[in-house]
This record gives C-alpha cells, sequence and structure tokens, in this order.
C-alpha cells in the first residue's frame, strides 16, 4: 500500500532530500552537531559577533577577552609614548625610563579603574586621551561583563547517552535500546525522546533514504532524578522487524536520538541531540545494572560509570 503523501513529508527531517540522498556520511555526530556544510554565504551576512561569543569554548573566549585587554592597553600605551616623555610623570622611586613601558602600564591602571597615583598625566592631550580610554573602558568593561553573564545564564542541556546502544531481549521480543542520565546536579522535567531510523532503501528500483520514527515502549518521563532507558520495541509494526545486523549494516542504518527537556532551574526548554551508527550498536548484550545495593532507610542510588556498560544477554530471538 502506498503510504500517504503527508505521511512521506511528515519523515522530512529537514536534511533536504539532496543529502538524503546522496550523503552517506552519518548525519548527526555523537556530541550533536550536524555533519553538513554550508559555503557560499556573504560573509557579513553569516557574521553574528555575539552568537559567536556565546557558543565559542570557554579557553577561546577568555584568550579573546585577554587578547582585547592586551591590545587596548598597547594601542593606548603607544598613543601617550607618541605625545613625548613630559606627557606622562612618574614619580616613583625607580621611574620608567621607557616611554612605552610607562605608557602602556598607564593605560593598564586607566582601563582598570586602579590608578596607583605614580604616573599622571601632564598637559590637554594626554589628559584628553584618558577621558577617551576612560569611555572606551567603561563600554569594554560593561559588554565583557554582559557577555560573561549571559554565557552563564544561557540554559543549555548535558543529558549523557551511553556509548553503545544495544538490541536486545525484550519479554517475548527484542527491542533496540540506550541509556541516558542527567550529566548536572539540575532537574530536568518532562523529558521526550524521539528516534528515527534512517537507512537506505529501494523503492521502485532505485536506492533512496528513509527516515522511520520509532515507537518507544515510553516517550517521554515527567521526573529525571536517575537514569531512563530508552526502549523500542522490535514488533510487527516495527522497520526493525525481520531485519538481522547484517541488513542494518548493509543498508548503512542510523539511530537519530532528540532529547528534549524543561530545565526546572530557567524553566526553558533544552535539547541534546545524538545518533549511533552500527558499529556503536551492540547486539545480543544488555546493560549491567546501574542501581546501587542500598540497605533499609537509604536512598536509592546510581552508579554512573555504568551508564554504558554491557553484557551478554540470552540468545535473541529471530
Amino acid at each position: 500500500m502506498q503510504m500517504p503523501e503527508s505521511r512521506e513529508l511528515d519523515r522530512d527531517l529537514g536534511f533536504g532530500s539532496i543529502v538524503a540522498g546522496q550523503s552517506k556520511k552519518r548525519f548527526i555526530n555523537r556530541d550533536g552537531s550536524f555533519n553538513v556544510e554550508r559555503t557560499g554565504l556573504n560573509f557579513l551576512t553569516s557574521l553574528n559577533l555575539y552568537h559567536s561569543l556565546l557558543t565559542m569554548s570557554w579557553p577561546t573566549f577568555l584568550t579573546l577577552i585577554l587578547l582585547l585587554f592586551f591590545l587596548s592597553n598597547v594601542v593606548f600605551g603607544s598613543l601617550y609614548a607618541a605625545v613625548g616623555g613630559s606627557s606622562l610623570v612618574d614619580t616613583s622611586e625607580s621611574p620608567m625610563n621607557s616611554l612605552l613601558l610607562r605608557g602602556f602600564f598607564f593605560s593598564v591602571q586607566t582601563f582598570a579603574t586602579i590608578g596607583y597615583g605614580t604616573i599622571h598625566p601632564v598637559g590637554i592631550i594626554p589628559n584628553l586621551l584618558v577621558t577617551v580610554e576612560s569611555y572606551y573602558s567603561l563600554l569594554a568593561n560593561a559588554l565583557i561583563t554582559g557577555l560573561v553573564f549571559a554565557r552563564f545564564a544561557r540554559p543549555t542541556a548535558k543529558i549523557v547517552l551511553s556509548d553503545t546502544a544495544i538490541v536486545a531481549p525484550y519479554g517475548d521480543i527484542n527491542a533496540f535500546m540506550f541509556r541516558t542520565v542527567n550529566g548536572r546536579s539540575n532537574q530536568l522535567l518532562e523529558v521526550k525522546a524521539q528516534v528515527i531510523l534512517a537507512r537506505w532503501v529501494n523503492e521502485n528500483g532505485r536506492s533512496v533514504r528513509r527516515f522511520d520514527p520509532l515507537q518507544l515502549e515510553r516517550r517521554s518521563v515527567t521526573f529525571f532524578p536517575l537514569s531512563w532507558t530508552v526502549v523500542h520495541p522490535i514488533d510487527k509494526d516495527s522497520p526493525m522487524y525481520g531485519a538481522s545486523e547484517a541488513d542494518l549494516r548493509a543498508t548503512d542504518a542510523e539511530f537519530l536520538i532528540l532529547l528534549t527537556a524543561v530545565d526546572e532551574t530557567f524553566s526553558t526548554t533544552v535539547h541534546q541531540r545524538s545518533s549511533y551508527k552500527m558499529d556503536e550498536v551492540k547486539w545480543g548484550h544488555k546493560f549491567v545494572n546501574i542501581y546501587n545495593k542500598t540497605q533499609n532507610g537509604e536512598p536509592i542510588s546510581i552508579n554512573i560509570r555504568r551508564l554504558s556498560r554491557v553484557e551478554a544477554a540470552r540468545e535473541i530471538q529471530p
């Protein structure tokens, strides 16, 4: 029976027919980034300094701030030195003879509003430079403070997925499973999972990429204090029904994972993406028990180090 057009449109994940029909690479990397590139954009169109400063890594961000601080003081220090030796007077017991060094350290004191007082400007032009630098430092410090606050305040999820997924016995049938746990100490609510099977199939004599949503045993959990094993039962309605490990490898299968949750701290929806290729799926294995043994009166606890540990299971059903 031919599938209705609306159902086919619902399976378009946004990669487009060209990527879906030609690309042989995985769609989503394990870190959640998309395995695609965009070229040809105008530089000014694609430039978004604020977004880049918010999303870059902390080491890169701190290095850029340090570079801005250093270069700003080099520029203003050079301007002070260019005015002349009498523009900055050093009254300390060991005055600096280098005009450039004297100008640089005076600029640092002005930029950071330290004001030790041993170096001070003399004349209209040096004082005008101090006025300009004070205004510049006021804006620069305000912007840097806002960026640091925005980076700390930006809600992001760190839902840790097991390194491998498994296909293991599940009652009288098999099931595709993977485990998740919240990698932070905050609380996540209304956690929802979506799993899509991407694979190559033969339709009307041509090979096309097909995306099939997998029905889950439980699509969401209200609370997420411990761990969650996401389970797709491989029943007669499953796209994986009757397919062996070799069959899925032959179709270059990829399991696309999308998790959404509400961050209780910020009351904001957060997302986590990932995927599993067939090399990351173990057949005939099961996850080891992640719960710790508890005595009477002790709280329930889990050992997150066991999140990805598996062991051999009984023979899976054909």
